[in-house]
This record gives C-alpha cells, structure tokens and sequence, in this order.
C-alpha cells in the first residue's frame, strides 16, 4: 500500500469529502492483496509515471472486471490491452463507465485522479504504414493519449506511395516522438527516421505474405535500419511504442 495514496485517503475521510461507504471500497483496491490471483502494483505510478496495464488476452472476462475495478478503486486510469469483443462487452456490461476503443481492442476505465502529473515537452505523431496494420497503430494511439500525451495520426502512408507520407514531413518534424507502424518488411521506420530529428520508435507488425513470417521480415529489418535514431519494440507491441514514447515525451522535470 503506498503511504502518500493512505493518508490522502484518510483525510478525505476525515474532511468528510467522501464517504464511509466510498473510503472503504477506495482503501480495498489499495490493499496488496497476495492471496488472490492477482497481485496489482499500484504505486507503479509513482515509480515510472504510468499505471499498470492489463493483458487482457488469455484473461477471463471476469477477471478483467475485477482488476479494473481495483485499480479504479485505487484511483487510477486502468486500461486492458487485447481484449475482445466477447469479452468487451461483458466487461462494459459489469461496468458501464469504461471506454471500448474497439480497433484498438482496448478498455480504458478513467480516473479523475489518474497519478502524478503528467507534464509532457510536445506532441507523439503516429505514421501506420497500412489499414492492415491500424488494430496495432490504434493500440499505440490509445495508450499515448491515456497516458497524457497529445497525438497526431498519420494513417495508410506506406511506401508503396511514398508521395503519401511526404505530404506530412513538416507535421513529422514537429513532433516530439513519431511512432513508425508497419508490416511487410517495415521500410517505412528507416524513410521517416531520414526525414525527423527526433527518435523514432518502430512498431513492426505481424502484417504480410509468407516471406514475412509474421512480422519477422519486418522487425529485422527495422532493427537493420541504416537511419540513425531508431528504436524497435516487439512484433505488434503497440502498448510498448506508446509506453517508450512517453517516456520520450517526458518533460525533463519529471
């Protein structure tokens, strides 16, 4: 249980601006609760500025609808990535106040006080290479966004046209952070590194014919790309550009 989380909690209480009813549910999604399936870490906030995010894929739905409840409880924006749209609705079903971002496969249960203060030095641009490759360039939207970051989207400027993402290189200057998101075999991450100053952090995806291997092509490469500045997450991991991004995106301060 974080410390500085208790005592905002208790003198709520006692200034009565909530409650009985309301502190002892808010103090049960801070309790470390080891003997139960689920062990949340809710001061990882405090620790890296962004809150735990659920897998959701593998997970039951009723699972889903108990961690997001104590991490809500908890006071804190919670967010499940890959999840379905069986299991959505379940979910949307027990909670009506989430958000289904449904591209993005993404539920988002936002808090008026989602943790530390989230100052940030500009704007993340996100370029998806195809409409084939948008679930995990919306995933990455999704995330940055809930996180606190202004975002751009650059959508289907693959380099099949290459005219296409040429049209937005002053936009892509600008930005802070551009997220690349691309199959096949992922050029476009090393033609917008040539084009920006700032990093570039590339998102191979599973997007492709047989010679791709399922997003093997394309992470190798952008991992091989003669553009200096650029940083590879793992195939389809839209969460993790999003989580590096911000981080990118950080104001100095914090």
């Amino acid at each position: 249980m974080r410390k500085d989380a208790l005592h905002d909690l208790l003198g709520a209480l006692q200034d009565d601006r909530i409650s009985l009813e309301e502190a002892a549910t808010r103090l049960q999604g801070l309790i470390k609760r080891t003997d139960e399936l689920v062990d949340l870490d809710t001061d990882r906030p405090r620790r890296t500025g962004h809150p735990e995010v659920i897998y959701g894929q593998g997970k039951r739905a009723e699972d889903i609808i108990e961690i997001l409840g104590q991490l809500h409880a908890a006071e804190q924006t919670a967010l499940a990535t890959r999840v379905d749209q069986e299991k959505a609705e379940r979910v949307l079903a027990a909670l009506p106040e989430v958000i289904w971002h449904d591209r993005a496969r993404v539920l988002e249960y936002r808090s008026e006080n989602p943790g530390p203060d989230g100052k940030v030095r500009g704007r993340i641009a996100i370029v998806c290479a195809g409409t084939s490759d948008l679930p995990v360039a919306e995933e990455a939207a999704v995330i940055a966004e809930a996180f606190g970051n202004p975002v751009d989207r650059y959508w289907d400027v693959g380099v099949a046209g290459i005219h296409r993402v040429l049209r937005h290189v002053e936009a892509l200057q600008a930005a802070t952070v551009v997220i690349v998101v691309a199959g096949m075999e992922g050029a476009l991450a090393s033609v917008v590194a040539g084009l920006v100053s700032g990093p570039v952090v590339a998102v191979p995806t599973s997007v492709g014919y047989g010679a791709s291997f399922g997003g093997v092509a394309a992470l190798l490469g952008m991992l091989n790309s003669c553009a200096p500045g650029v940083s590879v997450v793992n195939i389809d991991n839209g969460f993790g550009a999003a989580v590096q991004a911000s981080r990118f995106n950080r104001a100095p301060d914090q």
